[in-house]
């Protein structure tokens, strides 16, 4: 708790009372009261109880030591790509991901005032690289945070009127800040995508559609991936994502991450499954989950 800005930090104690009174309904999320993740939260779960971690694998370890019945996390947003390495954070975690969520994404400039006086904005490096070229267009030097509503605090607790924040526009009131600027995005479609993370599966109930999230490993052989992912295009099957990344430093070994519409027991998913099996060193299921948004 002692990570947080001090203006943050009686709301975190009070909202981690409230979650340890009732684990069963707390919902682990990284970043400081009001941020999107505690947006997404409350949507999510509108009766839930939203408790605050300074980081991702704070979150993740309220799940496994049963603090929190469930995370909810960041993994991509639309302009600006990955947000957390959930390829490195959930193997080894042990939680599987129960579910997704859309949050369109909405900032605002926040600080002691006036606009005129600010020279640097503070946020999470994600939000700054979303708002970059509004940003460059007002003469304003981005300065990188945690997490977006924890820059918010921090500017409480500075008091400077020349360091202002880029957060959700309900982090002004939380922590006695003026609204500068408001709806601040470089694109209208700006939207993050969340998992929610659990200790056990839940029971896939109705026809779906479904997405299966998994990660695996390509043998170290010519056209590794082009055979890996055959099975995916001669079953029909629809892969909306793929990403690579590198484990260690020895650039040898190259993991992905994919998303694919349908589930294990569906027929064409588990054919091409099989041939992803037969041709990586290794598979791993992260989870399977109703479709919160539809594919094309």
């Amino acid at each position: 708790m002692e990570n947080f800005a001090a203006p943050a930090r009686p709301i975190v104690a009070s909202m981690a009372a409230a979650a340890a009174a009732a684990p069963q309904r707390a919902v682990a999320f990284q970043g400081a009261p009001g941020a999107n993740s505690h947006i997404a939260a409350l949507e999510v779960f509108p009766d839930g109880l939203p408790l605050p971690c300074f980081d991702f694998s704070d979150a993740i370890e309220a799940v496994q030591d049963g603090t929190a019945d469930r995370a909810i996390i960041p993994i991509e947003n639309s302009l600006h790509g990955r947000v957390a390495d959930i390829h490195f954070l959930l193997p080894e975690s042990g939680l599987v991901i129960t579910g997704e969520h859309f949050l369109p994404i909405r900032y605002a400039l926040m600080g002691p005032g006036p606009q005129e006086a600010v020279k640097e904005a503070m946020s999470h490096p994600q939000a700054l690289g979303q708002c970059r070229h509004w940003l460059r267009a007002n003469g304003i030097s981005p300065i990188a945070y945690p997490d977006t509503a924890g820059a918010a605090a921090m500017v409480a607790e500075l008091a400077d009127p020349t360091v202002a924040a880029l957060a959700p526009p309900g982090a002004a009131a939380i922590y006695g800040l003026q609204t500068l600027a408001g709806e601040i995005a470089d694109s209208d479609d700006n939207t993050t995508r969340f998992v929610l993370l659990e200790r056990e599966p839940r029971p896939l109930a109705g026809d779906g559609p479904f997405m299966t999230t998994f990660i695996f490993e390509v043998k170290n052989i010519p056209a590794a991936l082009y055979k890996a992912l055959g099975g995916f295009a001669t079953n029909g099957v629809n892969m909306t994502k793929l990403e690579s990344y590198q484990r260690g430093a020895s650039f040898a070994a190259t993991e992905f991450y994919a998303d694919i519409v349908g589930r294990p027991g569906d027929p064409a998913v588990d054919r091409a499954l099989e041939e992803l099996g037969f041709h990586t060193k290794w598979v791993r299921l992260l989870g399977t989950y109703p479709q919160a948004r539809a594919r094309p």
